[in-house]
Order: C-alpha cells, then structure tokens, then sequence
C-alpha cells in the first residue's frame, strides 16, 4: 500500500512542529524542555518512555490506549528532536505483585484462591497454558502489543527484582528510609501508619507478600527485619536479590530512579500517587518524569473499567467488530475527558477514521501534524481507499437480512463496479465487521414504528418517485428527491434554509425513514444507501413497510 510522504524535510517537519498545538506534541515539548534542564557536562544521550501494567487480570482496552497514546509521544518527540536523541519504550509488568483477590473473567477461581497473597509468577494458570497467572497475562498483552506493531520493550517486574537490577536502587531507598517515610506517612490513616513501611519481605517459608510490621531497617546491612505472623520467629531478610518488593508508590518511585524513566502518563484516578511518587524519586535523588494524567474509560453504565471485573469492552471485542485504526483514533481522541468505552462508540470511530484519512492528502502539512491519523501512524498514514463506509454496510445488513459476505459484496459490485475482496481486502475485512456487529448488536434491538398518517403519505410520495427513478440513479439525484419529498409538515425546518431558499427539512425526516422502514434510530445518507442497496430493492421495502401498518 503507497504511503503518502509530507515532502518535509526533518528540520522543516519539526518547525511546524513546533508550532502545532496537538496533545502529543505539546507533551513532548515537556520533554524537550526537561533535557534543557540536564547539566551540559552530564547530557542526556536517551529518553526512555515507560508504561505500566498490572497483570493481575486480563490485558482491556485501557492498557493498549495507554501504550498507543505513549507511543505517540514518543513519535513526536522522535520530530521536534529530528531523532537526534534514541528513545525506547518500556513496557513494565508488576507481575511481582501479591494476588488480592480471585478475577471474576477467569476460570478455575477455586485453584487461584489457594494462591492469594503470593507473587502473580508464583501463581499457578489458571488457563493452563503458562508457568504462572502473571506469565499468561503477560504473554496476553505482549501478543495484543505485537498484533499492532508497537516498538516496546518488556520488562518483567519479578525478573527486575530477582536478577539483581534493582538492587542498588533498593539500597538507596533502605539508606533514606526516614525521607520516605515522612512523605509516605501524611498520606495514609493512622492505623495503617503504625505498622507501616515501604519494604513488603516475600516469607521464605510460604512465598507470601507479607504485609507485616517491619521491626528494624538495617542500611549498613542491607535488611529489614520482621515478625512470621504465624511462627512468631523473628526474620531478618535481605531488601535485595527479590528478597523484598516494594509497596507500590515506593516501588513506582524507586523505577523512575533506577531506569532514568523521562516520561509515564497515568490514569486521572492516580494522581495523588504521581505527586506522592515524584516527591519520592526526587528523595533517591532522582527527577520525577514528565507525563499527565488522562481521564478514565467508562463501561456503558458510566462505571471505571476494571481488569479484574471484566467490564466495558476488551481488546478481542472491539477487534471482532472494528479495525485496529479505529481504535487508535479512540485512544487519540480527547485523553484528559472521560469516555464511554462501550459498543455503540464503535461505528461512529470507523467512518471517522476515514473521514481522516480521506481529507489528509487535501490538507496543509500544518493541518496534516493536526489530523489523528497522522500520529496513528507514525506520520505516514496509508493511501485512503474505502468507497463505502461502515454504517453503510451495516444499514446494507439490517436492510437485507444478510448475514453473509456475498451478498454484501453483490451491493457493493453494483455500486463500486471494479471494487472487490480482492482489489480492496481492507474492505472485505469492513465487511466481516459490519456482519458481527449487526448480529450481536443491531439485529436483537431492532424494533420498527408504525407510521403516523401523515408519514404514511410521505413513505406512498417517496415510494412512488423512487419508483420512477433509473436504476443507474446516482445517490446524489436519489438524495434530492428524498429531500424534496420530506419538504413538508411536520418535517419542515424554518431555521436550516435550502439552496433555494425555501424552508430545509429536519433530521427527524431521515430518522423516521430508518424507524419505520429498518427498525432502527439512524443511518447513513439515505440517497447513498438507495444507491447501494438498489432503486427497486427500497421501493420493495417501503411497500413492506407500509402493508405491515395498513
């Protein structure tokens, strides 16, 4: 597929740049700003980007949108630098963390509840297809990762701690334990204060987090000391060598510290603990990295989506009914306003995601840097070539009762002569999306209105002037007469005047026609569908429509 090329050079691309107010350039002039602050005798020769997961349930959307939004940063950081200065992204897992609770979207709970408290690679599979629960989720993310293409690195949490990696870094936390301390202590409630530190000892006898009270820090050492809650023995461990974890504001900080993180966005929910984590770092002797802090997604009752309860949409759902563009323009819409992650956003992200892609190539190089489907991909977007759009086809489906490719394509040969599953496979793949999601969505909802008397009549004019329209009608010359026919009461709009200045007509015209003739709310432009699904195929269905209300 042909990509098309901005014909910029590195130094004019990032001057216009510069001067583009889009999220993921305005976040990466934080980070350029932040590398100006570096001392001249100690630069800075890469810009490590960090995203973090908690496998302690299945990948969701929320955790791809995350990675995406990071990556698009990262690109255009890649610009406004000229990619002078390398840059990685981390992909990290706290798969070391202690399993709370048994996730309702998982099978075999009894088995996982004999394993709550230890490590998530400690924890048996309950899918039995990895070594481990924190294994198989993240093979689930990588795998989901990889299906997008996305340039990361994993990092593992346990392999971290154990290999030794973070060892100097735990040393230091242990050296300033009391500056931790008393910015850790404000935050939480007095009972838990009490007992409270940083270091969470793994028991060498059961292979449990224990949240216990620590008895005695020990920098010189390198220890801390603890109560067994069930022997009673007095333990001494060392806080190395994944001996210990950290509690996860600690453990988030001491990351930053140890890998130079530069830049990690996080969810709106977290950002006290950004602030009490950056405060941290900065204590190590660290510089807390750049990020914001992005709304949450909501399921469609307006709840947070949880990993571990399974609700709004998962990474497979959208992907059975939608493209995996459609979903990056999801991510890239609007990060800091809260959104509905729910089925019916799906459509309307299809044809928008076209609608992008369609009007880049007339567009300014300015107003290119602007356009979502730049930063999708990576500042080459492919060529648009999507003759029909999604709510066509799925008007097309609901229409026909077809619930098969061929006759689908039958429409669209007619409409598109010359457009194929072979010619346009990214339409074929459209196709296959349009037939999932009527059936699991549109088909169970739909329920058709009776016609009142006077839209009785408009359905009789409309049925009649179609029916002396040429099947070779264009949808624009079909687009006409429906409006010509709806220009009447109660349809008339007084406000929205047509090209010849007479009154327009109002939406609740086109909406009638859907309710009454397909049983749903909307649809694409009814000229457009006409054409596509035939002349005297909608006279049949008008006639359907107004013998099943006489």
């Amino acid at each position: 597929m042909s990509v098309i090329d901005l014909a910029a050079s590195p130094s004019d691309l990032r001057a216009l740049a510069e001067q583009s107010n889009a999220w993921p350039f305005e976040q990466a002039k934080a980070i350029v700003a932040r590398l100006k602050k570096n001392p001249k005798d100690n630069p800075k020769d890469e810009v490590l980007f960090e995203t973090g997961y908690g496998p302690s349930g299945l990948p969701h959307i929320g955790t791809f949108g995350e990675v995406a939004r990071t990556t698009m940063v990262r690109h255009a950081f890649r610009v406004l630098t000229e990619d002078k200065i390398k840059t990685r992204l981390l992909a990290f897992s706290d798969d070391m963390d202690g399993l709370r609770k048994v996730p309702d979207n998982v099978p075999n709970k009894e088995m996982l509840e004999q394993h709550l408290g230890k490590p998530l690679t400690k924890v048996p599979d309950p899918f039995g297809t990895h070594p481990s629960f924190g294994q198989h989720n993240n093979a689930r993310l990588r795998a989901f990762l990889d299906q997008f293409g996305f340039d990361y690195e994993f990092a593992s949490s346990t392999e971290y701690y154990t290999s030794g990696r973070f060892d100097a870094a735990l040393l230091r936390m242990l050296e300033r334990i009391e500056k931790v301390m008393a910015i850790m202590l404000p935050s939480l409630r007095e009972e838990r204060a009490a007992s409270y530190s940083p270091f969470l000892p793994i028991c060498p006898r059961t292979g449990l987090v224990l949240y216990v009270p620590v008895t005695a820090h020990d920098a010189k050492a390198g220890t801390v000391s603890y109560e067994d809650p069930d022997t009673k023995e007095s333990i001494t461990v060392p806080v190395t060598g994944g001996r210990c974890k950290l509690q996860w504001k600690p453990d988030w900080a001491m990351r930053w510290y140890a890998l130079g993180v530069d830049y990690e966005m996080a969810g709106k929910d977290l950002i006290d603990s950004v602030k009490l984590s950056a405060k941290i770092c900065a204590a190590l002797g660290g510089t807390p990295p750049e990020g914001f802090n992005y709304e949450l997604f909501l399921d469609e009752k307006g709840q947070k989506i949880s990993k571990s309860k399974g609700n709004g949409l998962t990474i497979d759902e959208w992907l059975r009914y939608a493209s995996p563009e459609s979903l990056s323009l999801f991510m890239y819409r609007e990060p800091k306003a809260a959104k509905r992650l729910y089925f019916d956003v799906i459509p309307r992200n299809v044809d928008d995601y076209q609608q992008f892609l369609d009007g880049f190539t007339r567009q300014e190089a300015r107003q290119q840097l602007q356009n979502p489907v730049w930063h999708i991909h990576s500042g080459k977007p492919p060529q648009a070539d999507m003759p029909v759009t999604f709510q066509l086809l799925l008007t097309l489906v609901s229409s026909s009762n077809a619930e098969n490719a061929e006759t689908l394509w039958g429409f669209i040969g007619r409409y598109r002569p010359g457009v194929t599953p072979q010619t346009h496979p990214k339409l074929d793949a459209m196709v296959g999306y349009a037939i999932n999601y009527y059936r699991d969505f549109v088909a169970p909802t739909k329920q058709f209105r009776e016609p009142t008397e006077g839209e009785r009549a408009a359905l009789q004019d409309l049925r009649d002037a179609l029916a002396n329209m040429p099947a070779s009608a264009t949808a624009e010359d079909i687009q006409n007469v429906v409006y010509e026919i709806g220009r009447r009461e109660p349809f008339l709009d007084m406000v929205k005047k047509g090209k010849d200045g007479r009154p327009g007509v109002s939406l609740d015209w086109f909406n009638m026609l859907y309710q009454v003739l397909l049983g749903q709310e909307k649809g694409p432009r009814f000229g457009s569908f006409v054409a596509v699904y035939g002349v005297q195929n909608a006279v049949n269905m008008i006639d359907g429509a107004l013998a099943r209300s006489s």
